[in-house]
């Protein structure tokens, strides 16, 4: 089975792929936003749906919903780490719409949880970029050949001057030459 027509096809396997991926960095963050806005359930919500899609649930509008909502919390947050962590929860629900377009942007729905889950670290570190580049090496090591496959049919990384789009760029190249 595959999804919508496009660039390339993506089966709802590596969908499923993806989303696990994506998923894994966003529950190691998630206390992050859960700690400073506790009463918040919309980046929790986007995991679990993300969850449910990963572990062979249908892909239905509760994905797409809950990934706009945890975006929505993202920006109502008052730090920079709980927005980093509410976008890696909305992220990871957001990739099981992942499009096969080989556009940039769309690398940023494979990649970007892991770049926020590391900038997290560092701010959490005192703004370490050590410990953002070892947590890009552990989401290089994570990385499975599917995923990697998937990502190869996409151009690299959208470039930025972020310290995300940085990392996510740095995990992008790492992926492409593990290959």
């Amino acid at each position: 089975m595959t999804t919508e027509a496009g660039d390339f096809e993506l089966t709802v396997e590596e969908l499923r792929v993806v989303v696990r991926y994506v998923v894994e960095s966003a529950e190691d963050v998630l206390p992050a936003f859960e700690e400073t806005v506790p009463d918040d359930p919309r980046p929790r919500a986007a995991v679990d749906a993300a969850r449910e899609f990963a572990n062979g649930a249908r892909r239905t509008k509760l994905q797409r919903v809950t990934a706009l909502d945890a975006h929505r919390a993202a920006k109502e947050a008052p730090t920079e780490t709980a927005r980093l962590a509410a976008r890696a929860a909305g992220d990871a629900a957001a990739a099981a719409y992942l499009h096969p377009l080989a556009k940039a942007t769309q690398v940023g729905h494979i990649l970007r949880g892991a770049a926020c889950a590391a900038r997290v670290a560092e701010l959490s570190a005192g703004d370490d970029p050590d410990v953002g580049d070892e947590l890009i090496e552990q989401a290089r090591r994570r990385a499975t050949p599917v995923l990697v496959d998937v990502l190869v049919r996409y151009p690299l990384a959208p470039t930025g001057r972020s310290r995300v789009a940085q990392l996510m760029s740095a995990l992008d190249a790492l992926l492409r030459t593990s290959r």
